[in-house]
């Protein structure tokens, strides 16, 4: 009775580097024993759910977070200096200075490129996580979103390329350059789905475990340019996308990522113990839930049996 296996889906979304919090999420699943039978995400969470799934463990990932962090690679990139930008953390005049110079130059940049960020330095980030195998092949069954600019339409991705499929979800719009497919543009997940719950179960999952790494939509800020006022739309339109996909999902882990921004790769090491405090938190309602499932399975598992012997006396 193959349909009676249970499938526990673990659905992470998308939100940049507070998505490296899912990574500690990954941590206590696996101090805990708690399985997982299928992997879905979006962005920052195809790119830990697609490591992961390739049998990378959440130490071994949050090893390559500590090093990429720490890398000249890094350090000199334009990530970093959007993050400096972002973190309103400036010690001095020369340092707000060379902050609103880098501001103008990305500004004027989005005018003429499709990204911010060098391709190449994305790739080279993405190579670093993600082995070059095919999506079929992983450990744990994986799926990729992305949104194809062309259609308008989620893309999920089965099969082919995983580092492909994890640069398309990956491909923040306006930072990172959109991925060329035949004739698709794709671009990252969270344009039309932050959280692909809808994604897990389709995929026959019984539960559904969904990680929301978005910030606090309340603020304090002040919204005085047209760039404040757009953004803050995006973010408005975002949290009500979101709200209407978690209403499906069984378990909701919300690490507390404040209000960083999604550039903010600097802060890794908080991120992912917030993952693990956010799981922690959640750990009597996943148990429970693994209960019930597992109750609800032996019982169909009863009642088949009761049913064939049954059938069989009459024959």
């Amino acid at each position: 009775m193959k349909w009676l296996k249970k499938r526990i889906g673990l659905v992470l979304g998308g939100g940049g580097a507070r998505g490296l919090s899912h990574i500690g999420v990954l941590k206590v699943f696996e101090q805990e024993d708690i399985p997982v039978d299928i992997i879905v995400g979006t962005s920052i969470g195809a790119l830990i759910g697609g490591a992961y799934a390739c049998g990378i463990s959440s130490q071994e990932l949050e090893r390559k977070v500590r090093d990429y962090v720490n890398s000249d690679e890094f350090q000199s990139s334009a990530l970093k200096a959007m993050s400096d930008m972002y973190s309103g953390e400036q010690e001095s005049l020369l340092q707000r200075v060379q902050s609103f110079l880098k501001n103008q130059v990305y500004l004027v940049q989005m005018l003429f490129k499709p990204g911010i960020l060098s391709i190449d330095a994305f790739q080279s980030m993405v190579y670093n996580f993600v082995p070059d195998i095919q999506i079929e092949d992983t450990r744990i069954p994986f799926r990729a979103v992305a949104t194809d600019l062309i259609s308008g339409e989620q893309i999920v991705f089965s099969e082919g390329s995983l580092r492909q499929a994890v640069m398309a979800s990956s491909a923040v719009p306006g930072a990172i350059e959109p991925v060329k497919e035949g004739e698709r543009l794709l671009s990252d997940g969270g344009i039309i789905s932050l959280i692909p719950v809808d994604v897990a179960r389709k995929e026959g999952a019984d539960i559904v475990i969904a990680v929301a790494v978005d910030r606090d939509l309340q603020t304090d800020e002040n919204f005085t340019t047209a760039k404040d006022i757009y953004y803050r739309a995006c973010e408005i339109t975002s949290d009500k996308l979101e709200r209407y996909e978690l209403m499906d999902a069984d378990i909701i882990i919300r690490p507390n990522v404040k209000n960083l921004h999604w550039s903010h790769f600097s802060q890794a090491v908080d991120l992912i113990t917030e993952g693990e405090k956010a799981t922690k938190d959640m750990l009597g309602s996943i148990h429970n839930a693994r209960s019930l499932l597992k109750t609800w399975i032996n019982s169909m598992k009863t009642l088949g049996s009761h049913r064939q012997k049954q059938y069989g006396s009459k024959r």
